[in-house]
């Protein structure tokens, strides 16, 4: 596996990743009260808790994204260069 491949991995990972946590805010901010009606349905949470939970894994989300897939991108670029 040469640095080429696994830096066009990484930033293919990186795009995946993005679309991921944008779905993710879209669908969370245009359809929050169906989401979390469905998601009443097996969890007791209020409405703060249910946007609390979200905006935390969006947020640890996006952090593992740049931890994991674009810091090591910019990385590989930078000595592949």
């Amino acid at each position: 596996m040469t640095i080429e491949m696994i830096r066009s991995a990484l930033g293919w990972c990186s795009i995946i990743n993005i679309g991921l946590l944008l779905w993710w805010v879209f669908v969370i901010t245009l359809a929050h009260d169906r989401v979390y009606k469905f998601h009443g349905k097996w969890f007791k949470l209020s409405v703060e808790k249910f946007d609390e939970v979200h905006y935390t894994g969006m947020a640890f989300f996006k952090i593992a994204i740049f931890l994991f897939n674009i810091v090591p991108y910019f990385a590989l670029r930078i000595i592949g260069s």
